[in-house]
């Protein structure tokens, strides 16, 4: 029996093959263009201090950068090598990953928020050299942990300061010390590229980014992202939702994580969008800055949709100049889109329109390989949407045999896809065509003899939201001995901690949800493997539950709530 492959709705594009530098910033004959778009267009804002950089600002300064990274004596980077990007969002963020690209380098985005020790494998495993950071003291306690000298460890390092000279803003803070230091400013002085490293034809087939996937088992795996795999993308993207010239897109998203650094960084550029970027997410600071750059886009992951739907602040600000939320990166409760939009709208005219819609995709795949366009928000809301152009996909219900068993049309399975956004197929499984990057997570549970039946976490997790006195949930499965089998267990926060202090109390509202949610759910998704209430969610910057955490903390847990079959 032949495969059963779905294709997209939409057309295929003939791709590009070049490299992303040249596709986004290219300068017409005149100058007065640069990737297609009027020269002094703002490109990024950096959202406390107001400093600036236009398109025309950004493509010096990156060649200006890439020059100092292939010709400064203590760096002499050449075509191939890795440079590790570690160190928060920032207006100096683009400069340095479109220099070093214009460089020839490929570069590894590194969680800012990492320690030493957890720095220590990606630079390690990416094979990169230098280290760009503003946090030197963790970066030379990783090198010389690797048995680098102190003067050899700084040799490999770029530091970033707090100045703003180079974008025409404020100088460092006195209290800043870089003697000793290579600086990101002292590269921007020594020269400029006359033109990017060219990645034509088969050479877009490079690796561009190495950006890093939790995965599911073991320590976090780089994923080669090619220049073509980003251009691909950003055509992909813009083709079922894109942004539009002269539309403010807000970023807090980290650009470390691929969702950040293509949708937040890169596909603004091609759509001709002024980003304002914050470091990190806060609402009164979110709230602020929405009111004063009259925001129109914002990229949020599910907890930001919680805090839009509920948190004190929102009702303080006019947030009325927001036309689209999309999220990603982990399922969106309707229940808080609902509650979220009910509570966005209320504040402004019929006429202004408000789109909250989504997407499905992973660092395998560049990022997208669905997503739910804005005139199907309402009436489809929690689908991940359509497939993207040029791509194909499988729903699998078994692979365990000699044969692959497609699942039936509106029955649950395993997502397979294949496209030109998929990662490098270097260490991936082939089946019948159709590399193999992903599973959709379940918990699988028995609930009767021999019957087993599968439980997506995402949906007992939208269930928990809805209750009145849960802030946020998170589900996973336990194994129980006594009955063989995984059993659904949900760590919950609740809404206002102070009421449960009291041991006795937390203990009734855990038993307490678990009955409610018996009310709720068919019987094998009960939660049999208890309900536990915690301090906080353990969730990575792009809002990915870190169900690796929650399954140790289990283990920890002296005893299992036992199930009664």
């Amino acid at each position: 029996m032949s495969p059963r492959i779905y294709t997209s709705p939409y057309p295929s594009f003939p791709l590009e093959s070049r490299s992303i530098f040249t596709h986004l910033l290219s300068v017409d004959p005149s100058n007065s263009k640069v990737g297609g778009f009027p020269a002094q267009g703002k490109a990024f804002i950096d959202a406390a201090s107001g400093n600036t950089i236009t398109r025309a600002e950004l493509r010096s300064l990156a060649l200006r950068f890439g020059y100092g990274l292939r010709h400064d004596s203590r760096i002499k980077a050449k075509r191939g090598d890795t440079v590790m990007l570690y160190c928060p969002n920032s207006l100096a963020y683009p400069v340095l990953l479109f220099g070093a690209i214009a460089a020839g380098l490929r570069c590894t985005l590194a969680n800012n928020a990492y320690t030493a020790r957890e720095l220590e494998h990606q630079y390690l495993d990416s094979g990169a050299y230098m280290v760009i950071t503003d946090n030197l003291d963790a970066t030379l306690k990783m090198l010389e942990g690797l048995g680098l000298t102190h003067a050899d460890a700084e040799k490999r390092v770029i530091l970033l300061t707090n100045s703003f000279v180079w974008a025409g803003g404020a100088a460092a803070s006195e209290s800043e010390n870089v003697q000793g230091s290579i600086t990101f400013e002292q590269l921007l002085g020594l020269g400029e590229l006359s033109q990017e490293e060219k990645f034509d034809e088969d050479a877009a087939q490079e690796t561009v980014l190495l950006c890093y996937s939790s995965g599911t088992t073991g320590q976090p795996k780089g994923v080669e992202t090619t220049h073509q795999n980003l251009t691909t993308a950003m055509q992909a993207i813009n083709m079922v939702l894109g942004y539009d010239p002269g539309d403010r897109l807000l970023i807090f998203l980290p650009f470390y994580h691929i969702y950040g650094v293509v949708c937040g960084l890169l596909f603004p550029m091609f759509c001709n969008t002024t980003t304002i970027v914050m470091p990190r997410f806060d609402p009164t600071a979110f709230c602020s800055n929405v009111e004063k750059y009259r925001i129109t886009s914002v990229l949020i992951v599910p907890p930001v949709m919680l805090a839009i739907a509920r948190h004190p602040v929102i009702d303080k600000y006019n947030l009325s100049s927001i036309k689209l939320l999309f999220s990603s990166a982990a399922p969106l409760s309707p229940l808080l889109v609902q509650e979220g939009s009910k509570r966005l709208l209320a504040k402004r005219k019929s006429s202004q329109a408000l789109y909250i819609t989504e997407g499905y995709g992973m660092s395998e795949t560049s990022p997208a390989s669905h997503i739910l366009p804005s005139d199907y928000c309402v009436t489809k809301m929690g689908s991940i949407g359509l497939l993207l152009p040029n791509y194909q996909a499988r729903i699998v219900e078994d692979d365990s045999g000699e044969s692959v068993v497609d699942a039936e049309e509106g029955k649950p399975g395993e997502l397979w896809v294949r496209g030109p956004t998929v990662m490098k197929e270097k260490g991936t499984d082939k089946v019948q065509g159709l590399p193999r990057h992903a599973a959709v997570e379940f918990i699988r549970v028995r609930w009767a003899y021999s019957c087993f039946d599968t439980v997506p976490p995402a949906e007992l997790e939208r269930m928990l939201i809805s209750h009145p006195e849960i802030a946020d949930a998170a589900v996973i499965g336990v194994y129980s001995e006594e009955d063989a089998t995984e059993l659904p267990r949900a760590y919950v926060v609740h809404k206002e901690p102070a009421k449960l202090s009291a041991v006795d109390i937390r203990k009734g509202f855990e038993k307490s949800v678990a009955m409610w949610m018996e009310s709720k759910v068919a019987k094998h998704k009960y939660l049999r493997g208890g309900v536990v209430v915690i301090n906080e969610i353990p969730r990575s910057a792009a809002g990915k539950i870190l169900r690796r955490e929650l399954r140790e903390l289990a283990k920890k847990e002296s005893k299992l709530v036992q199930s009664k079959l």
